[in-house]
């Protein structure tokens, strides 16, 4: 699969106005402003291939939506080089424009006072979409996610779960080749976000559309991108498989052994003792690729065990971890 985006030491560097305490309004706005400046992104680099679904992710001002913002030509880059599709994507909004798709989950493009059908109308007059391929993939969206009890509503009245999912149709309504949603299910209720996420990982396996997502909910990661970029501060944690996230930051397995009777001191190899309460025993668990099985098949002949459960860090478990070493 060929690079589809490219960020080479991407740097943003905002300008931020310093406040002057003890200054009255009117003795201030003589002054001269004084500004500090604020690093949002700091010498990040990745490369997507056509595809790929990919998780960005990272607390509140980490940087995310600067990034999603510069990928997309909103902003441009303080230092180093963003491609998209070839192309500067601040340097050629229009063409750019027209083979992409953005979503942010707190604005819509769908026209408030307008039913949805005619925001649909006039995205295909705006993206000069052929009528015949417009028509296709209106029938495809409105099947797919369920649009048409609403689509003559005006968008104003419809709930947030349907209106989200109005907008992400309007995004690929020109059938763009790359996808970018900023926090495309927040505040929605579970439903909603059952039937957005399961869209999403279809169209991407279907139709080959490149996904770049950012979201503080980790169950959209694990449910649609195979692959995360996690940032924090502005600077690049981790790029790589989801998979390899608990290796990455030291996650551990933990697995609990119940037992009839007191079994005294427990070595399983591989594994460390981390707490024991009664007839219990919990182990930290160093090896991804031992199973149950072979952890229990470890204890000594003749053990009283009653029950044993291994338990998989979920990656919101470990992302917590990590930042909580990060601050301490």
């Amino acid at each position: 699969m060929s690079l589809i985006i490219q960020a080479d030491s991407v740097s943003k560097i905002f300008q931020q106005r310093k406040r002057l305490p003890g200054l009255s309004g009117t003795l201030r706005g003589l002054l001269k402003p004084e500004t500090v400046p604020v690093r949002a992104v700091e010498e990040i680099s990745f490369a997507i291939r056509a595809g790929e679904a990919v998780g960005y992710l990272g607390p509140n001002g980490a940087g995310k939506s600067t990034m999603i913002k510069m990928l997309t030509g909103i902003l441009a880059p303080s230092t180093g080089k963003v491609h998209v599709l070839g192309r500067q994507p601040v340097e050629e909004r229009v063409a750019n424009a027209r083979e992409i798709g953005v979503v942010f989950g707190q604005r819509s493009q769908l026209w408030w006072d307008l039913p949805v059908s005619d925001s649909f109308d006039l995205a295909r007059h705006i993206y000069r979409i052929d009528p015949a391929r417009f028509a296709e993939n209106r029938a495809e969206m409105v099947e797919m996610l369920a649009l048409g009890s609403f689509l003559d509503r005006p968008v104003r009245q419809l709930s947030l779960g349907q209106r989200m999912r109005a907008d992400i149709a309007m995004a690929l309504l020109h059938g763009p080749k790359i996808l970018f949603l900023d926090e495309p299910t927040i505040g929605l209720d579970v439903v909603a976000k059952d039937v957005v996420r399961k869209f999403l990982a279809r169209i991407n396996r279907q139709r080959g559309t490149t996904i770049i997502l950012t979201t503080h909910d980790l169950q959209d990661i694990e449910e649609i991108c195979p692959r995360l970029i996690m940032v924090d501060d502005g600077r690049l944690l981790f790029d790589g498989p989801l998979r390899s996230l608990r290796r990455s930051f030291g996650a551990r397995r933990r697995l609990r052994l119940d037992f009839y009777t007191d079994p005294g001191p427990i070595w399983i190899g591989g594994a460390r003792p981390v707490g024991s309460s009664g007839t219990q025993r919990e182990f930290e668990v160093d090896e991804d690729g031992r199973s149950l099985i072979d952890l229990i098949s470890a204890l000594p002949p003749g053990t009283p065990l009653r029950d044993a459960s291994l338990h998989e860090p979920g990656i919101e478990e470990v992302i917590r971890t990590h930042y909580q070493r990060r601050r301490a």
